[in-house]
């Protein structure tokens, strides 16, 4: 059996969700197969985390393994009626320690596993036609548990869509279509991908992280980018090449134009979940040329004698 998901985490019963994923973005990050080609323990070490987030990081099963519903696996525990005091059908030789076993009438011999004991009852049940009806059956075939984990995709794939190949704790590497219009921390979930169980495979569920772009940075719903731009096109305006997640375009800058001035790119910018763009703003950056120039130099003296300026502050 699983260690306790909140131990292997190392997150109090009393954490936030949000506190729960940073230790599992943590602890996955550090023990990811990937990072630690042949380390066996840290591979183990991924798996238990990654079993522990299956069960923590979702809602309904956090509360069923409060609860006592679930156990550290996500396979469900006998409680209720087999408990003491509980109502027991089966006479009074069932009960214990909520259900777990029983003993034989005076509370002695070996003790039962009752999952073993109805898992071979309703294993004949079924073999023979007969048993306990479907409801029954479906209660002690519970579907695999889900698999979950991480994927890092660059911006352009956030906004186009793509193919990318992720690899979960068990070895297996799946192919995974990224939609276009991906959000950061946006969940994909595979039918039928995740661990099997009785009731058929569990799902895999995939986090998705947006990479930092070198370029483009998010603001407000739109997309935005600094383009540096030399004091002549400042001045006087001109034709210059920006960058796009589309590729290069020639934007026209105004004349008289300053640091902070943005130019909006219609439909260059961030995709929503209907695959739709947004706009890319390209903030100017007045630049200097690196290298000293004397004619620059020359210029900036005079006019500075000339013409003083000061600056408004905004």
């Amino acid at each position: 059996m699983a260690r306790d998901p909140y131990l292997e985490l190392g997150v109090s019963r009393t954490a936030s969700a949000a506190e729960i994923r940073k230790a599992f973005h943590k602890l996955a990050k550090q023990h990811h197969p990937d990072a630690n080609k042949g380390d066996k323990k840290s591979e183990e070490k991924f798996k238990q985390v990654s079993a522990a987030f299956d069960i923590l990081g979702d809602v309904d099963k956090r509360k069923k393994f409060d609860a006592g519903e679930i156990d550290a696996d996500g396979r469900e525990t006998m409680r209720g009626g087999f408990g003491a005091g509980g109502g027991n059908p089966f006479g009074a030789g069932f009960g214990g320690r909520g259900g777990g076993g029983f003993r034989g009438g005076g509370g002695e011999g070996p003790e039962i596993d009752l999952n073993d004991l109805f898992g071979d009852i309703l294993g004949r049940n079924r073999g023979a036609g007969a048993g306990m009806g479907g409801g029954a059956r479906g209660g002690f075939s519970p579907k695999g548990a889900d698999v979950r984990a991480r994927l890092d995709i660059d911006l352009e794939e956030a906004i186009k869509g793509g193919k990318k190949r992720v690899a979960f704790s068990d070895g297996r590497t799946i192919d995974v279509t990224i939609p276009a219009g991906a959000q950061e921390g946006q969940t994909l979930r595979l039918k039928g991908q995740g661990s099997p169980g009785r009731g058929g495979q569990g799902d895999a569920l995939i986090e998705l992280a947006v990479k930092p772009h070198p370029i483009y940075r998010p603001e407000n719903g739109a997309l935005v980018m600094d383009l540096p731009i030399s004091v002549p096109d400042a001045v006087l305006g001109g034709k210059v090449e920006a960058p796009t997640p589309d590729g290069p375009v020639t934007l026209t800058v105004p004349k008289g134009s300053n640091s902070g001035a943005k130019l909006r790119l219609k439909g260059r910018g961030l995709s929503d979940a209907r695959g739709h763009r947004g706009d890319l703003f390209a903030r100017l950056v007045v630049t200097l040329p690196d290298a000293p120039d004397a004619e620059l130099e020359k210029f900036a003296e005079t006019w500075r004698e000339k013409r003083p300026y000061a600056p408004k502050r905004r």
